[in-house]
């Protein structure tokens, strides 16, 4: 085995791990987007049909968004632990 083609995997190596942590990160920011406006969408719905229930709508609607946030910052976390693996093993 040359040392091109050692070069070349390790190449592809960095590359498949940078693509899958930067998909993983895009994915977990477009669903918690997607999550916390569908829980702001039917929060606004349900206080229209409901306005003596506003407050424990509301309520519960900013504990869901706060519970979404920590899922998707759970996912940049993995990434950037992906990402750091992923340099680390090229690099040593």
């Amino acid at each position: 085995v040359g040392s091109m083609q050692v070069a070349e995997a390790a190449n592809a190596f960095l590359s498949n791990g940078l693509l899958g942590a930067g998909l993983g990160a895009g994915l977990a920011v477009i669903g918690a987007g997607l999550g916390i406006g569908l829980i702001g969408g039917r929060a606004a719905e349900a206080m229209a049909r409901q306005p003596e229930m506003a407050g424990n709508i509301q309520t519960a609607a900013i504990i869901l968004a706060a519970l979404i946030e920590g899922v998707a910052l759970f996912g940049l976390v993995i990434k950037f632990l992906i990402q750091s693996g992923v340099l680390k093993a090229v690099a040593g």
